[in-house]
């Protein structure tokens, strides 16, 4: 096919393709969409990866000015159109499939590409002019697919896992708040989903906000698996086409450009064949986004009714619940966290399989890993901001049904064995449960405690454990109270 004005003629090993004239891509690229046309979402979606390819170019162009290696013209000329990628634009031009074959190849090139003909551009040069300024020649220099792509990922991870971070202390805080809130609220503890001891609202909100907590520094921790690089490895580690100084230059400057504490593999060829720091790193996500669908769980639990269930803390109200049933809200907020849990769950599995298919000096399936772990991080951070947002910040308690619930519970009941003794307590929540009356005024009318023991030993702050009786009391009796109740 001939070239008019809207194409431009590039040619590979396999032969030649007409590439529109608007395109930053070339013959590579165009190739990948042919061939993958699976996914149909772009490996732009995930922006940090794009951003984490561009740093590992323009590190690349550095180090290999540096060694001297690639004249500073095409050097300099990399340098800044990489940048550019970095500060955001032509992130349409990442066009391939973030599902392929080839180990990431098309990705690569896709990069090599886009950072080539931006800096022909910038030299006053058409695109595809790779005579003067090739994508496999001088982008590509001292680099492979097998080096470049899992260094990104793991870069691009490291700069993801920052905001996703913040979402998670945030909402962190969001359930702090509300422990605070509700510092003073009784409520009554379950345990297998039957009544068990009192404690306060307070104090289970601060348990959800420390359970988040943990999966902070554990997330922290794991991300440092990722940190360990196998630039200058090229194809399976031996680093062939490289020259001796390149690896130390290139960690030098991609340490600089993306302020993440990164190092370089002990042994490359290890680093280049094994993927586990993924599968690490995607089991640590995967406990977060369960944890997070627990405390879905019992948020969706505890509001349930709001009548006929428990009914005991109110969820915003976002949206009419039902197409039939009029008046109807359902807790559509922790539902979509509930389904961001299993998906990502799903995701950790994608990965263990594919770090398990690897073969020889290289894991072929690094670009389903990559998917993976990104689309679950993507997914957990605006599921944890719209959980925060528009759920946890509004919650509120119901004080009322919540007082009435502790006052008629046996459990109560527990806190006052010190001072009855086993056998009248036992009798005791007998009679209340059959005739569903007050635990503390059934103790009073049998004479085994005053109303002001009754009340003291009943507080909030002695039932939910925050003030602790810290002295031996001796157990109360009343001949035949166990009876005569």
């Amino acid at each position: 096919m001939a070239s008019d004005a809207t194409t431009r003629t590039e040619t590979d090993s396999l032969g030649t393709m007409e590439i529109p004239t608007d395109a930053y891509w070339g013959i590579h690229t165009a190739r990948a969409l042919e061939n993958f046309p699976i996914s149909m979402r772009p490996i732009s979606v995930y922006r940090d990866l794009v951003v984490a390819l561009a740093m590992v170019k323009q590190a690349s162009a550095r180090a290999n000015k540096q060694i001297g290696v690639l004249d500073a013209a095409r050097a300099d000329l990399i340098d800044q159109a990489a940048q550019r990628v970095i500060d955001g634009e032509f992130h349409d031009q990442f066009v391939v499939g973030v599902i392929q074959g080839g180990a990431g190849t098309s990705t690569n090139m896709n990069a090599n590409e886009v950072i080539t003909n931006i800096a022909l551009e910038m030299a006053g040069r058409e695109k595809g002019d790779y005579a003067f300024l090739s994508p496999i020649d001088h982008t590509n220099r001292s680099q492979s697919t097998n080096d470049v792509y899992p260094t990104a990922i793991k870069v691009g991870l490291g700069l993801d896992l920052q905001s996703l971070l913040e979402e998670l202390d945030l909402l962190r805080r969001a359930f702090l708040n509300k422990a605070d809130e509700f510092h003073d609220v009784l409520k009554v503890g379950r345990t297998q989903l039957q009544d068990a001891v009192p404690m306060t609202l307070g104090q289970e909100f601060h348990g959800f906000a420390t359970t988040l907590g943990e999966d902070y520094h554990r997330l922290r921790e794991n991300a440092h698996l990722l940190y360990e690089i196998n630039m200058g490895a090229t194809a399976i580690g031996t680093g062939i086409t490289t020259h001796p100084d390149y690896s130390e230059a290139v960690l030098h400057h991609l340490r600089e450009i993306s302020e993440l504490d990164l190092d370089t593999a002990v042994d490359l060829v290890e680093s280049t064949s094994d993927t586990g720091a993924f599968m690490s790193f995607s089991s640590t996500l995967k406990r977060n986004a369960i944890k997070l669908s627990k405390i879905s769980n019992d948020l969706r639990l505890l509001s349930s009714g709001p009548q006929a269930g428990f009914g005991e803390i109110n969820l915003p109200a976002r949206q009419a619940g039902s197409s039939i049933m009029p008046g109807k809200v359902n807790p559509v907020i922790p539902e979509v966290v509930n389904q961001v849990a299993f998906a990502v769950a799903g995701a950790d599995l994608t990965v263990t399989m594919a770090v398990e298919g690897g073969q020889l000096q290289l894991n072929a399936f690094e670009p389903v890993i990559a998917h993976s772990i990104f689309q679950s991080i993507t997914w957990m951070r605006r599921a944890m901001r719209t959980l925060r947002v528009n759920c946890v910040d509004g919650i509120t308690a119901n004080r009322e049904r919540l007082g009435t619930m502790v006052g008629s519970s046996v459990g109560v009941i527990t806190a006052l064995t010190p001072f009855i003794g086993y056998t009248a307590a036992a009798a005791l929540a007998k009679t209340a449960l059959l005739t569903k009356r007050n635990v503390g005024d059934l103790v009073v009318e049998a004479g085994l405690m005053s109303r002001d023991e009754v009340d003291k030993q009943l507080s909030p702050a002695r039932l939910s454990g925050l003030q602790a009786v810290t002295r031996a009391i001796p157990v109360i009796t009343k001949p035949g109270a166990a009876e005569g109740v």
